[in-house]
């Protein structure tokens, strides 16, 4: 099924770098753009040819070394207007995100309004003083403080699945602590991002404060890996993740590492399963499952193991699955062929193993387009591969467990700890976070992303911080400043 009200997908974007305020024909590899929904190509360019990812980092090392973004003031105002622009194109940002991601209309929120709020408390925060006075030292011959610096120029990396929430908070943060920056966007997902430079032109940003450039490995390693850049700041898998801080630690360069999830979600006893199934399935179910923070495992007391799959059954049947634009669909298509087998391959060696299909499974009646059902598995314990593995598709797996002792040890027991998710008496699932070995807990469906609330992820899921305080201090260095009396 095709919907005849979307443009034409031949060659209908351009794909163009922003290097020092020039917009730019790539001039490295080929690459091509298809549409999810369509199996269509959407447009073919070429990335960042290495020459161009250097003019890139050295356009931001001039910046950040003219001086020309070192008043906060300054950089507030046009943070603020680059937010309102993202915002007032956000009908078109959108169009261009369903096009090459497949990702639904009812999720425009998330992927705009919500990057333009997070850059907008950015940019406030961005003005604070941050100096910490210590005083005199113990001999009373001294005084210091501790003051906080731009780290420099950021190569920043984002993903595919939310392009500008991901990238645009990347960018923010690292903008707003005064440094410069150079955005390269998924090969998957380019269009959106690079819409975004005649955005950083119009909001007035000096030259070479802002880059943006496209390409695939090639332009990635050229940015990890380049002496200008003093840290790297990524999104993705976790194995991408390794290869991203080999590169950068070759440099003796710090990286902010936010990767994959497999977060359990923890059904107390005696909760009302009817209350949040709805909610807990289309949480994972929703941009296909491509979002590394899903409740892709579902802990549920043994003796109710039934009246969960009976109720998570009524709720499969609300979860609407089809043309992106049409505002009731909350699954859309995956970003490849090659992630649906992948998905589709997981799942049956799950079942060759014993595993159970108890809800949804298999792909819908649609004539184009890598669209997959959502499915929820039963029958296999916290050992086997799709409850270890992030999946990355709109799958999730019931484990059961008889006390709550070990539904935390289950929940705990995974090489990855970016979120966990309890559902229960408030004050039981408040005794409980401490022992939750992940970097956020959302109870009973917590709250909407906010942008002064960190994103952390423990183990395997990540390094350092994005977003909040602590975010934006990823990008700052401390410096201590001893003066004498005399």
């Amino acid at each position: 099924m095709t919907n005849k009200n979307a443009p034409s997908t031949a060659n209908a974007y351009n794909v163009d770098l922003l290097i020092n305020n020039q917009v730019l024909a790539g001039e490295g590899e080929s690459l091509s753009v298809i549409s999810p929904t369509t199996e269509e190509v959407v447009t073919e360019f070429r990335g960042a040819s290495p020459a161009q990812v250097d003019a890139a980092v050295q356009a931001a090392r001039a910046a950040f070394d003219s001086g020309v973004w070192t008043d906060p003031v300054k950089r507030k105002a046009i943070l603020i207007k680059f937010a309102d622009l993202i915002e007032a194109h956000r009908d078109e940002l959108m169009e261009a995100l369903m096009t090459e991601v497949g990702s639904p209309v009812n999720l425009k929120a998330n992927h705009i309004d919500t990057p333009a709020n997070f850059i907008r408390w950015f940019a406030e925060a961005g003005t604070r003083e941050r100096t910490v006075n210590l005083g005199y030292n113990n001999t009373h011959t001294a005084t210091s403080s501790v003051a906080y610096r731009p780290v420099g120029v950021v190569g920043a990396i984002t993903a595919f699945n939310y392009p500008i929430l991901i990238g645009g908070s990347k960018v923010g943060a690292a903008l707003a602590a005064g440094c410069t920056a150079v955005l390269l966007s998924s090969p998957q997902a380019p269009i959106a991002v690079a819409m975004l430079g005649k955005l950083v032109l119009e909001a007035g940003f000096p030259p070479g404060v802002v880059n943006i450039i496209s390409g695939a490995a090639e332009a990635g390693r050229a940015l990890t890996e380049h002496p200008g850049v003093d840290k790297v700041s990524f999104t993705g898998s976790v194995n991408v993740g390794r290869i991203v801080m080999q590169q950068a630690a070759a440099g003796l360069r710090s990286v902010v590492l936010e990767l994959g999830g497999k977060s359990a979600a923890i059904m107390l006893p005696g909760v009302d399963y009817e209350k949040y199934a709805l909610w807990l399935h289309a949480r994972y179910a929703r941009n296909a499952g491509q979002g590394c923070g899903s409740p892709t495992r579902i802990l549920v007391e043994e003796s109710r193991y039934d009246e969960f799959v009976e109720v998570s059954r009524t709720a499969y049947a609300q979860i609407k699955v089809g043309d992106p634009r049409d505002p009731a669909t909350i699954v859309g298509p995956v970003i490849s062929s090659a992630q649906r087998e992948r998905i589709e391959a997981g799942l049956e060696r799950a079942v060759a193993a014993g595993a159970h299909i108890l809800a949804g499974g298999g792909r819908p009646p649609m004539e184009k387009g890598w669209f997959t059902n959502p499915t929820l598995v039963g029958n296999l314990d916290n050992q086997a591969p799709l409850a270890r593995n992030e999946i990355f598709g709109p799958v999730s797996v019931v484990l059961t467990y008889r006390t709550v002792d070990e539904a935390i040890h289950i929940a705990n027991d995974s090489e990855l700890g970016l979120k966990a998710y309890l559902f229960g008496a408030k004050d039981q699932c408040l005794k409980l976070v401490p022992r939750l070995r992940v970097g956020t807990v959302q109870i009973n469906g917590g709250s909407p992303l906010r942008p002064d609330a960190p994103m952390t992820g423990y183990k395997h899921s990540g390094v350092g911080a994005e977003w909040g305080e602590d975010g934006l201090r990823e990008f700052m260095l401390p410096q201590h400043i001893d003066c004498a009396l005399n």
